[in-house]
């Protein structure tokens, strides 16, 4: 996990790339490999990846709505 960026830089990801990123923790979690500290550092690694997911996923949703509004009004 020496190439794993700190946690500040999960709000520059895209979305593609949180997600990539989630995969490859949660597959490490599986393994179950890591020590204690890993793995907690691997959860709340996990943690604030899907929640930066979530957030182009709620935003995502929010373009689409207005994009269905904005037709519906024409």
């Amino acid at each position: 996990m020496d190439t794993m960026p700190s946690h500040d830089d999960i709000a520059a990801l895209s979305y593609e790339d949180a997600r990539d990123e989630l995969i490859r923790v949660v597959a490490e979690l599986e393994q179950g490999a890591s020590t204690l500290e890993q793995s907690l550092a691997l959860w709340e690694r996990g943690e604030a990846l899907a929640a930066r997911c979530e957030e182009w996923l709620i935003g995502a949703k929010a373009r689409l709505d207005a994009a269905r509004a904005a037709a519906a009004d024409a």
